[in-house]
C-alpha cells in the first residue's frame, strides 16, 4: 500500500488552503497513493482566537470539507485532514481531524486530547484550553490491511495514547502536526521514531513548514516511519511538498514478533510517598 504526507504552509483564508492543497492531492493519487495525510490546522492557520472565531465554519455542511469529500470521491483515496478548528456550544473549538473514504464520505473523526497549558519562566502562560476544548476518545479507523490510530501533534509526547492505540488494534498511526522550529529540531524525529519503536507500527507525520500568515514559523520535516523505526522518507525542509512511500502490513508482523513489548507490557503498582 502506497501512502502520502501532505506537507503545507497553511495561511489565513480557508478557501486559499484548500486551493493549495488541491495539486497535492493530486500528486499523491497519481503516485499512487491509497492514503494521503494533511497536517495539523490545514483549513485554517488563524492569527488568534478572534480571527479564528470569525472564520471558523460549523462541522455540519462544512464548506471546505464537502470540497475535500468530493475530491476523495473524484482520486478514489483515503483523504485524512490533519485538523481543522470546529466550533463548539461552550465558546471553544475542537482541533478535529477528518478521514474521508474513497467514496468521499467521512469515515472517522477524532478530536485532539492533549492541549498545550503550559506558563514558562520569562514568557507568557500559554493556554491553549482556552481556545480548544481537549477531545476524550481515542479513535481508530479501518485502512484496508491495516487500522489507522488517530492523533495530532502535541498527542506524540504521551506514550500512553499510542500504546492503547496499537493495543486496539492501530498499525498505521497518523500524527498531523504544526511543530514550532525550536521543538521540531530538538524533539520531532526522536519521538516519532519511539513512538513507531515502542508499538511496532508504522508513523506518518504530516507537516506545517515555514513562515505563516499568522507570524507562526513551523519545522516542516515530513516524515513516514517504520515500525522497526527506520525512516522510510522525509521531507527534508520546511516547504510544501508530497511524500510517498510503501508500507506492508507483514513488517508490523514482523517487529511485533521480534520485540513483544505490547504482549510482554505488564500493570504494576505505584510506590506510595514514604511519611516522614
Amino acid at each position: 500500500m502506497k501512502i502520502a504526507a501532505l506537507q503545507m504552509r497553511s495561511g489565513l483564508d480557508p478557501d486559499a488552503n484548500i486551493t493549495a492543497l488541491e495539486p497535492m492531492l493530486a500528486d499523491a493519487a497519481a503516485q499512487g497513493a491509497a492514503y494521503v495525510l494533511t497536517p495539523e490546522v490545514t483549513v485554517l492557520f488563524p492569527e488568534n482566537r478572534d480571527h479564528l472565531a470569525s472564520v471558523a465554519a460549523p462541522f455540519e455542511n462544512h464548506p471546505q470539507l464537502r470540497r475535500v469529500g468530493e475530491l476523495a470521491r473524484s482520486y478514489g483515496i483515503h483523504v485524512h485532514i490533519g485538523s481543522l478548528a470546529v466550533p463548539l456550544a461552550d465558546g471553544r473549538f475542537a482541533n478535529r481531524s477528518v478521514l474521508f473514504g474513497p467514496d468521499g464520505a467521512i469515515i472517522a473523526t477524532y478530536d485532539k486530547i492533549h492541549l498545550f497549558d503550559a506558563t514558562i519562566a520569562g514568557l507568557d502562560a500559554y493556554r491553549e484550553s482556552a481556545t480548544y476544548a481537549g477531545g476524550e476518545r481515542a479513535v481508530t479507523a479501518p485502512l484496508g490491511e491495516f487500522t489507522l490510530g488517530m492523533s495530532i501533534c502535541y498527542d506524540m509526547r504521551f506514550p500512553r495514547l499510542y500504546n492503547a492505540l496499537a493495543n486496539a488494534g492501530a498499525s498505521l498511526i497518523a500524527v498531523p502536526a504544526a511543530f514550532t522550529v525550536p521543538t521540531g529540531q530538538a524533539h520531532w524525529h526522536v519521538l516519532l521514531r519511539a513512538r513507531a519503536i515502542e508499538t511496532g507500527s508504522y508513523v506518518i507525520a504530516a507537516a506545517q513548514g515555514g513562515q505563516h500568515e499568522n507570524g507562526r514559523a513551523t519545522y516542516g520535516h515530513s516524515i513516514i516511519i517504520d515500525p522497526w523505526g527506520r525512516i522510510l522518507g522525509e521531507l527534508d525542509h520546511d516547504a510544501p511538498g508530497v511524500l510517498v512511500a510503501d508500507i506492508a502490513a507483514d513488517q508490523v508482523r514482523d517487529a511485533r514478533g521480534r520485540i513483544p513489548a505490547l504482549a510482554n507490557a505488564r500493570n504494576f503498582a505505584v510506590p506510595q510517598q514514604l511519611q516522614g
